[in-house]
């Protein structure tokens, strides 16, 4: 058994962070423990206990983050489930949830074994795999929805290609609602969105870079909505961006409608002025938005609007990277910065960590159905012991990913995590 003696308990669930101790047994938590009780001495004393003095640091549930892309099968010089795994473990993350826009894509059972597989072998971390929506993530023909989630699949998703054709993405849902199956979007209008790498506005406009409104995702909103209603399907969308898409958010929510929301951590601490040098470590899709859509995202975060903060880790090589930025590839790495760049949000005021992780972990744990996300007793031992206030710089030749496309390279950040349990496990510190 191994106490965790002295630290700031962080309970998503109670909305509470408070000193005390905690003792896992094996793979599961076995007791949380309040400061001050006569237990905690007599754990102490135990020979088949192993304590470790958590003094000064906090600990919490291991962060479950819904959307990484591990480039295997396809581009394995980009991310490998070994390299993902460590950097994961090194950020904090006991789950990482992946996508299937994979090379080729997550649509078959025997696609989805191999990458179970290849998971289960060389990452130290769990790994929750998703499946295609449609047949090679062209909007065309449904996959074998039932067969896939009978090996395993978590959610379906074409991820940022988005389904074009209404009867084909209705379709999809009602047959998803059969089998009680989560639907994850992203809601983007191609039309409007297609060639586009920044946001409309001024600031675009002086930079000569072709923008799409804001609008583009709440019209693309609206049509899911309208067919979430219809099919009466569980859907989440990946990632809202706009303040403009919230009031779609907040009137399906009223209307009943299973529908919950995510956000990436970059659209969360970045905005559109950061693009203005052209660095394309900060091309992203959907492109950064202004800062007044920043701010409301990171209240409809701290109010449970936008229920998921995730990395959307998307590792892209140098030479995909370093070409002009309208020609750049979009997305970024983030496994090992979602911590410290999420941090920022709370040494900022705008929320406290229990409501950090709610959206970090106990959320993306729930709807997925997952066991993970509580600091209970009887939960899995997949906890996270960190310093939320050590400084650091980030320099990216550091990271544990095979890509190195962080947008937050050479910024000063706080939160190092000082080890990381996988099922009791020590993986990192």
């Amino acid at each position: 058994m191994i106490l965790f003696d002295g630290a700031t308990l962080i309970d998503p669930e109670g909305g509470t962070a408070r000193p005390g101790a905690l003792l896992t047994d094996g793979d599961t938590i076995r007791a949380v423990i309040p400061e001050g009780s006569g237990a905690i001495a007599d754990l102490r004393r135990r020979e088949d206990v192993a304590a470790i003095d958590c003094t000064g640091l906090t600990l919490a549930p291991g962060i479950v983050d819904l959307g990484v892309k591990v480039s295997e099968p396809g581009e394995r010089h980009k991310e490998s489930f070994r390299t993902a795994g460590r950097a994961a473990a090194r950020g904090g993350i006991t789950t990482m949830v992946t996508r299937p826009d994979t090379d080729p894509a997550i649509d078959t059972p025997e696609v989805l074994e191999f990458v179970a597989r290849r998971a289960s072998a060389d990452a130290m971390v769990r790994v929750v795999p998703m499946a295609a929506l449609t047949r090679d993530r062209a909007g065309r023909e449904m996959v074998e929805i039932g067969l896939l989630r009978d090996a395993g699949a978590a959610a379906f998703t074409d991820c940022d290609r988005v389904v074009t054709d209404s009867r084909v993405f209705a379709r999809c849902l009602g047959y998803a609602r059969a089998l009680d199956a989560l639907v994850i979007a992203h809601p983007q209008d191609p039309g409007l969105s297609r060639g586009t790498c920044a946001t409309s506005g001024r600031f675009a406009s002086l930079r000569g870079l072709p923008s799409v409104s804001p609008m583009a995702e709440r019209m693309a909103l609206d049509r899911d909505m309208a067919l979430v209603e219809m099919t009466e399907a569980r859907y989440h969308a990946d990632q809202i961006t706009s303040s403009r898409s919230l009031p779609a958010l907040e009137r399906a929510r009223r209307n009943g409608l299973d529908v919950t929301a995510g956000i990436g951590i970059h659209h969360l601490t970045l905005n559109e002025f950061d693009i203005g040098d052209y660095r394309t470590f900060f091309k992203l899709k959907p492109p950064l938005r202004s800062e007044d859509d920043r701010q409301a995202m990171v209240e409809a975060v701290a109010g449970g609007l936008i229920d998921v903060v995730c990395s959307m880790h998307t590792p892209q090589d140098e030479e995909s990277k370093r070409l002009p930025f309208e020609e750049a590839a979009s997305g970024a790495v983030g496994l090992e910065t979602l911590l410290p760049a999420a941090l920022r949000l709370v040494h900022a005021g705008a929320m406290d960590l229990p409501v950090l992780w709610r959206a970090l972990s106990l959320n993306p744990a729930r709807r997925l159905g997952l066991p993970g996300g509580r600091l209970a007793e009887g939960a899995p031992a997949d906890l996270i012991l960190f310093d939320p206030d050590a400084p650091f710089v980030m320099d990216r030749a550091t990271l544990a990913s095979k890509s190195k496309n962080t947008p937050f390279d050479g910024a000063r950040m706080q939160g190092r995590v000082v080890g990381t349990w996988v099922g009791g496990v020590r993986v990192h510190g």
